[in-house]
Formats: C-alpha cells, structure tokens, sequence
C-alpha cells in the first residue's frame, strides 16, 4: 500500500493528520519525508503534481509477488 499523508514534526514527534488503518497495527512501515514548501510562489497544485510525480515514480520499483513468495539467500548467491 501506498499512501501520502500529511504530519507535522512537534518536540521530536511526527504528529499525523489522519488515523492510520487498523491494518497496519505492529506493522513497520517505511517513510520518506518531503518537506512541505514555504514559498508563497508554490502553490498546492505544484505539491500534488510533486506527489504523484514521486508515486508514479515509486511504482515503477515496485513487485508483486505470489503470497507463497519465500526469498532464498542461498539460492541467490549461486547464481
């Protein structure tokens, strides 16, 4: 799953703007921050096109893999 969410950094606290789904409880995610411009001379559309420039960017690393997918370390290094 991909999502943008927006948060502000408070005393060492990444503080969301919006709940997280249940879903992910105990999960560890992985998080690549983007600081919010503060030029007057950006506009919020400029963000979004950055967003979903950066997500259509993303996708293309992205697999997807049978659900019975199990990595072999072993296997990968004789090749």
């Amino acid at each position: 799953m991909n999502k943008v969410l927006q948060a502000t950094y408070h005393d060492g606290n990444l503080v969301l703007d919006e709940k997280l789904d249940i879903a992910l409880e105990g999960k560890r995610l992985t998080l690549i921050l983007v600081e919010e411009p503060d030029s007057p001379f950006q506009s919020e559309l400029d963000l979004e096109d950055r967003k979903r420039e950066f997500l259509d960017w993303a996708q293309g690393y992205t697999a997807k893999l049978p659900l019975d997918y199990k990595f072999n370390r072993e296997e990968a290094h004789d090749r």
